[in-house]
């Protein structure tokens, strides 16, 4: 019985750490980034993502709004040039446990064992998302941030799945002194 209210809380728990978004961000060590206070998308990058021009536009009025957030301001002759790149897989998940394996007597009094193993799986489809900035006078890439997790289909669940990964991206932008 202890086995049974286990697993929901089992579940729960696997289900609960797959929704979160793992960041990561790797940039140019040489750059001073304190005067960088304006930006724009790199039209021709952000064209070339192959994703609905509906998530296109979710995801730049993210990274508007985080940007603005930080005191940066969009410019027609920016500092940055920010670019997006997206690609996403399919996940598999197998979950193996012990349904609870016991010893007890069995009929004439002979020991047996019982239980037994359960193995859950699932699929979900994980996302990548990249964003890119450019110094826009040289033309070099000098901060990358990379958001991955578990993307949802729902429009209403998406958008705010878009908003966590660009806030959870460019929470690392402009990188902290190490």
């Amino acid at each position: 019985m202890k086995t049974i209210k286990f697993i929901p809380v089992l579940l729960l728990f696997v289900f609960a750490s797959c929704s979160s978004v793992r960041v990561y961000s790797d940039f140019d060590k040489k750059v001073d980034f304190t005067p960088y206070k304006t930006y724009a998308f790199h039209k021709n990058g952000i064209d070339k993502v192959e994703i609905s021009q509906l998530d296109k536009k979710r995801i730049l009025n993210a990274i508007d709004r985080e940007l603005s957030a930080k005191g940066m301001t969009k410019s027609e002759n920016p500092d940055l040039l920010v670019n997006i790149f997206t690609k996403e897989r399919e996940r598999v998940d197998v979950n193996q446990f012990n349904s609870g394996w016991g010893y007890g007597w069995g009929w004439g009094w002979s020991p047996f064992m019982w239980g037994g193993q359960n193995t859950i799986a699932s699929t979900s489809t994980e996302g990548t998302l990249f964003i890119d900035l450019i110094d826009a006078k040289k033309k070099e890439l000098i901060w990358q941030g990379e958001g991955v997790g578990n993307l949802t289909q729902n429009r209403r669940d998406k958008e705010e799945r878009i908003n966590e990964f660009v806030a959870k991206i460019l929470e690392q932008f402009p990188p902290k002194e190490e």
